[in-house]
């Protein structure tokens, strides 16, 4: 499992949202650091960047992936990607 770092930005963007949302995309981003092929449908690569985009539900998760998988911003779809 790789070891997971949440930016300042998305540690209070999931302060901000309701618990159980927090929670599953918490659960979400530790499966896929588990193991990357279980989230394969809901991964894709953004264009002109290195960073990778998780989908779960409504929400948007940006992150890098490494060694160490580095989670960047979190929001609803659609706006996460300014």
């Amino acid at each position: 499992m790789k070891q997971i770092i949440y930016s300042r930005v998305a540690l209070q963007t999931l302060g901000k949202m309701p618990r159980n949302s927090a929670s599953r995309i918490r659960s979400k981003i530790s499966a896929y650091a588990a193991d990357p092929a279980s989230q394969a449908n809901n991964v894709k690569k953004l264009k002109g960047t290195d960073a990778i985009r998780l989908r779960v539900g409504d929400w948007r998760v940006v992150m890098e992936d490494g060694f160490v998988l580095d989670v960047l911003r979190i929001g609803p779809r659609g706006s996460v990607y300014d």
